[in-house]
């Protein structure tokens, strides 16, 4: 077993406190969005100041802790073959890896699975179509009938795909991106909503005012994760993480599409070619039992499962967690001893995370607390999605 140093990213989005908090440490006052944890180049781990693809090869998935206080871009993540090719396009025009200008960082997909640490709201996946034309007509503005009129015509999963790509490549005029925040500050005000896509473009506003993003996040779903509960997001799935402390775990990938919400280069050409592969999977993951105190989150991905057991002191031989040949532990609460089949045995407080390949064996945790494995996933091993949409 290894000990991890993490890569810090620290993005305007980020919480000063959330993640220095979790890991025990004091804030010095600037954001810190997340603390990436695996082999992936642009942020890699390390043991004792080596690499940790030196010790464990090339890991196949990413885990993250992400801390986020204002909302994230609008984005997509892209399918396999969308990400080959964009990622050989880009390296043939001899763009840098580390070119803000870059859209392709690596030629991997990239689903994800977000399991909530504390209250954590996301913008994620697209309305059904009757729900966005609710939406639009309790505006009742020359944009939102205008909009309305389109989707009417043109409806479904691909029509509002379209919908979407006229918004990002004809941009609205700034008056109307302004009317449109105060109509939904009047209804908020009044009491009057639709499953909170007023109160979103409202909230956004503050953090983003005059972007295109508020029109397009009218319609998305707007979801809220309680602690202990996850999501699946699939490539191709949009969405815009809005506040909350949370762990990601995804296929070892960087390559997000961005179309607004953010200062950093947007690319809405791809992200309309992400979307427009087709609808994709977007469910909350139903955890199995895993023991008496462990439970799986596993999606269907070959990538990644995520495992998150507890432990009680009245409890002497401690709580198996399942055995793989790659996994990152994450402290998540307490204190707890990680114990492995080898024998080796290490102490871990909450934010400690740690490497353990095939020859720790099984692990279990001894004490008070929990803990949070990445893994990689046997062949029989997948749990059960909820769809949301």
């Amino acid at each position: 077993m290894h000990r991890l140093e993490n890569h810090r990213r620290r993005y305007d989005w980020g919480s000063p406190v959330a993640i220095p908090d979790f890991l025990g440490e004091t804030s010095d006052g600037d954001p810190v969005a997340e603390e990436w944890m695996g082999t992936h180049a642009l942020g890699e781990s390390h043991v004792g100041g080596t690499p940790l693809s030196q010790v464990a090869g090339r890991l196949p998935f990413m885990f993250k802790l992400l801390a986020a206080e204002r909302p994230l871009s609008i984005q997509v993540h892209p399918s396999p073959e969308i990400a080959r090719e964009g990622f050989a396009a880009e390296e043939a025009l001899g763009v840098a890896i580390d070119d803000p200008r870059r859209t392709f960082k690596d030629p991997h997909h990239k689903p994800e699975m977000v399991y909530a640490l504390t209250t954590f709201d996301t913008l994620v996946g697209f309305r059904p179509t009757a729900e966005i034309l609710r939406v639009l007509h309790g505006l009742d503005l020359p944009l939102s009938r205008r909009l309305a009129e389109e989707l009417t015509d043109d409806p479904g999963y691909a029509g509002i795909v379209r919908l979407v790509a006229r918004v990002l490549e004809s941009p609205a005029d700034p008056a109307e991106v302004e009317a449109l925040v105060t109509r939904c500050r009047e209804l908020v005000e009044q009491g009057i909503d639709v499953k909170r896509a007023y109160l979103t473009v409202v909230e956004i506003s503050q953090h983003h005012p005059g972007d295109l993003g508020l029109i397009v996040s009218l319609a998305l779903n707007r979801l809220t994760l309680q602690p202990g509960e996850a999501a699946f997001l699939d490539d191709g799935i949009i969405h815009a993480h809005l506040r909350g402390l949370c762990l990601e775990v995804m296929a070892a990938s960087d390559n997000v599409v961005r179309g607004g919400l953010t200062s950093k280069p947007l690319d809405p050409h791809s992200l309309i070619d992400c979307l427009a592969v087709g609808m994709s999977r977007l469910a909350r993951v139903t955890p199995r039992p895993f023991g008496l105190a462990t439970e799986v989150f596993a999606p269907d991905v070959a990538e990644f499962a995520l495992a998150v057991g507890q432990c009680a002191t009245s409890d002497p031989d401690g709580t198996l967690l399942p055995t793989s040949d790659h996994r990152i532990v994450v402290c998540t609460g307490g204190t707890v001893e990680l114990v492995a089949e080898s024998g080796e045995r290490l102490m871990l407080d909450r934010g400690d995370s740690v490497y353990a390949g095939a020859d720790a064996g099984d692990l279990r945790i001894v004490g008070l607390g929990e803990v949070a494995q990445a893994f990689l996933p046997g062949p029989d091993l997948h749990g059960r999605l909820v769809d949301l949409v």
